[in-house]
């Protein structure tokens, strides 16, 4: 029997995605996980060092090994890096009720407010939020021709994914044919209802929200689900969710199109992975007296938790 999970996975001190390119595949992985594992996903959002998911699988922990597992080939290969890619334990969650679940998507789909990026959840490209009521709230007017995925060039090798699946001109899967449409429509009931969960604050009225779904539900709290991924504490991720973040902000991916923009003027196009001790030294100070980035994101950025000196 299927059961619905919360699952996060974090890449710990080392940053996941680093281009656009890198979310697709990530997306590819995801659909192709859950075309495997017969997993029916309800929700996604994938953030710069870790992704939120919420599934109904009977096989949790086959569902995620199967996302990362060709997504971390990929990621080595590309970037020239060697050994496992992210943290080996991931935050499960088992969802019981009605609120429960609603909450947990709408924390997930929320994620990017959190972490300062946009200032609605509808901005956010690498998420499932613009999935469900698409005709109602006005979503997918003005979207180019699509084509079949089997034709797209970057899907692991001898994978394949229903014919019926297609991908956008930048070679994205829509998440309206990735995510379980109907199941959510009808969880949710109404666009507005829907509308009214995108845009809710967490908060106490959140958390006792759920205990209307009986005694022993475990509810959702930023502490239980952020706790391992290492880029913000709770006080900010909900200061940000009020709209306290700062708008100057250079967001991981920014950074990263820094880096890599960096490597190929400096260090002759060499990966962040294939760089010395003493490179990567020169490039954190570059980046901290240039464009006054932290200490902790530049860390990420360069993955520098890979020599012990550092």
């Amino acid at each position: 029997m299927k059961r619905t999970y919360h699952l996060c996975w974090s890449g710990g001190d080392e940053v996941l995605f680093r281009t656009k390119e890198d979310y697709i595949h990530g997306i590819v992985c995801l659909a192709l996980a859950a075309y495997k594992t017969d997993t029916a996903i309800l929700a996604y959002c994938l953030m710069s060092n870790h992704i939120h998911i919420c599934v109904r699988t009977c096989k949790p922990k086959e569902f995620i090994r199967s996302f990362r597992y060709p997504y971390s080939c990929y990621f080595n290969s590309r970037y020239k890096r060697k050994g496992r890619l992210g943290e080996r334990q991931f935050f499960i969650l088992e969802i019981r009720g009605v609120y429960h679940l609603l909450t947990a998507i709408a924390y997930i789909l929320r994620n990017p407010l959190h972490h300062g990026i946009c200032d609605t959840p509808f901005e956010y490209p690498y998420s499932s939020v613009r999935a469900i009521f698409r005709k109602e709230l006005g979503f997918g007017l003005n979207e180019g021709t699509r084509k079949s995925v089997r034709h797209y060039s970057r899907m692991p090798d001898r994978n394949r994914l229903p014919h019926e699946i297609t991908i956008d001109s930048d070679g994205l899967i829509p998440a309206q044919e990735i995510v379980d449409v109907a199941d959510l429509e009808h969880q949710f009931s109404t666009a507005r209802s829907y509308m009214y969960y995108m845009n809710r604050l967490s908060g106490e009225t959140w958390e006792k929200e759920q205990s209307n779904d009986g005694p022993g539900t475990t509810p959702i709290r930023i502490n239980d689900i952020e706790n391992g991924v290492k880029c913000a504490t709770v006080q900010q991720l909900l200061a940000n969710e009020h709209g306290r973040h700062n708008p100057n902000a250079v967001h991981d991916i920014e950074l990263c199109s820094i880096i890599d923009r960096m490597l190929e003027d400096r260090f002759e196009g060499k990966t962040i992975y294939q760089l010395s001790l003493n490179q990567v030294q020169q490039a954190a100070t570059f980046l901290r007296t240039t464009y006054h980035i932290g200490t902790e994101q530049i860390r990420r950025c360069l993955a520098m938790s890979r020599y012990p000196a550092l």
